[in-house]
């Protein structure tokens, strides 16, 4: 646990150990805590207190504000029309004949996303790099006569587009003949993520599944996760690790949806950490459990993580490019619906977009990717209610009416300064047509880094007000947003 300590203004109230001087106001400093807190003998409201000043690493801040993130499914299954390989594929199956990564790049930086993360090697094994670590690689495929290497030619393409760069690599490789031997084969995957991680430049996040082979090929490798994350740290200490790492948590579904209640504040530990004596209430919680913070949950932990949500979904219904499937790319309204539950419900975005055999995103899902960006530009762009960006510290109970700009609104948007924790509990939103008269338009719990709340159609009003009906802490409101979404 790392503890930050911040100043903090008090007025007329004496510091510890001390009376106010000067002009009744002194500074003493509050304790945040970064990325876990350990509670001890704390009491009920103590954990409160605590959990509130709990926050994220600078790291985990960062790919907060990315919010829109993408995944790139390609391998030998592009080619084989497979989703999950066996590892038995001759290389020279991979064999794209019009591969372009700055199309891939470019479609998404202008659909609004920030980071590209590649499937440097699924759980076929095959390595989309030249690795020295194995021979079921592109070196040894017919593509460009065994001479490329599709990491190297995304990490161009991002700096030519400035778009940060991610990368998956599976811990479950069906192609090497150390998988299952434990200590060899870790040492053989830390080997390839050393090749990565040194080789191409600054890697944003590193994205690893627990996917093992004990059912599919009677091998079981017990995964040196620590071992793991270490090297990713060591060797990239900008990197976040996401699902199996210890920055970055799975939502518990392909579906493209977060809680309605998202604490990015959980009881749930991350694989590579671990709990230490956990009441059975917390050992209980999975990525998939419908509560992983709130107070009920505070009352059985012992300790907690700063461990936001990402949402992994498919713009297809396959994660890898299938033909059958191109008449089968997501509506727009589905994609909005996804923002929504998902970057709208303090969650990051990781929309994945599978290249075909060409090696290109096919003209469907550009298109689509074209329509989803001009929506989210058009939606945003203007906020209607006046004053929505002064910064709000709000108590519990506390309310603050906003003047709201000419023309309809079917959306309101609440962001926490989650530098600073994530505090809010409960809040409810109201609207007056002549400032005297309110009706309420909504309801919700959690805030976080953004919440969404999506009115059932569009309506004017001359204020708003939002009330901060339950907080951890005095919760630091950073914007207040009325749009048009449709």
């Amino acid at each position: 646990m790392k503890r930050l300590l911040l100043p903090l203004l008090l007025t007329g109230v004496a510091a510890a150990g001390g009376a106010c001087c000067g002009s009744g106001a002194a500074q003493r400093e509050e304790t945040y805590y970064e990325k876990h807190v350990a509670f001890g003998d704390a009491t009920q409201e103590e954990k409160l207190s605590m959990a509130a000043r709990l926050v994220p690493t600078p790291e985990q801040l960062a790919w907060q504000q990315w919010e829109l993130t993408a995944f790139i499914h390609f391998t030998v299954n592009t080619f084989t029309d497979k989703e999950w390989g066996d590892g038995r594929e001759s290389p020279d199956v991979f064999a794209p004949t019009e591969i372009d990564t700055d199309q891939w790049v470019e479609t998404l930086r202008d659909a609004g996303f920030g980071m590209v993360m590649l499937t440097a090697k699924h759980h076929d094994g095959f390595c989309l790099w030249p690795t020295q670590t194995t021979e079921h690689s592109v070196k040894n495929s017919r593509w460009m006569e065994g001479r490329g290497d599709v990491v190297a030619m995304l990490r161009r393409s991002c700096d030519k587009y400035g778009v940060k760069m991610g990368l998956y690599v599976s811990p479950w490789d069906r192609n090497a003949a150390c998988y299952g031997t434990g200590k060899a084969y870790d040492d053989f995957f830390v080997r390839q993520i050393t090749e990565l991680l040194t080789d191409y430049g600054e890697i944003a996040e590193v994205w690893f599944d627990g996917a093992n082979g004990s059912e599919a090929d009677g091998k079981h490798q017990v995964y040196d996760w620590a071992r793991y994350i270490r090297t990713v740290k060591e060797l990239q200490p900008g990197a976040v690790t996401a699902i199996m790492g210890d920055d970055i948590r799975w939502v518990g579904n392909e579906a493209g949806r977060g809680r309605a209640e998202e604490w990015s504040a959980t009881a749930l530990a991350p694989a590579s950490v671990g709990l230490k004596d956990p009441t059975p209430a917390v050992e209980a919680l999975t990525e998939t459990s419908p509560d992983l913070g709130s107070r009920a949950i505070l009352d059985e932990a012992k300790e907690l993580f700063w461990y936001p949500s990402e949402v992994d979904v498919s713009i297809r219904p396959g994660w890898f490019y299938h033909a059958s499937e191109d008449e089968k790319v997501r509506s727009l309204e589905a994609l909005k619906e996804i923002y929504f539950a998902s970057v709208g419900s303090n969650s990051v975005l990781l929309l994945n977009v599978p290249p075909d055999r060409r090696g290109r995103i096919h003209e469907n899902d550009a298109r689509r990717l074209h329509e989803f960006g001009e929506w989210l530009r058009r939606s945003f762009a203007r906020n209607l209610a006046a004053g929505g960006d002064t910064l709000w510290t709000a108590r519990a109970g506390e309310a603050r009416e906003f003047d709201v700009k000419d023309g309809p609104f079917d959306a309101v948007m609440l962001q926490e300064e989650i530098a600073k924790g994530q505090r809010v509990e409960r809040f409810r939103i109201e609207v007056s047509d002549d400032g005297r008269t309110w009706e309420t338009a909504a309801e919700g719990t959690t805030i976080g880094y953004k919440r969404i709340v999506r009115l059932p159609e569009a309506r004017t009003a001359r204020k708003l007000r939002v009330t901060i009906d339950g907080t951890r802490a005095p919760a630091r409101i950073s914007h207040v947003g009325l749009y048009l979404t449709e």
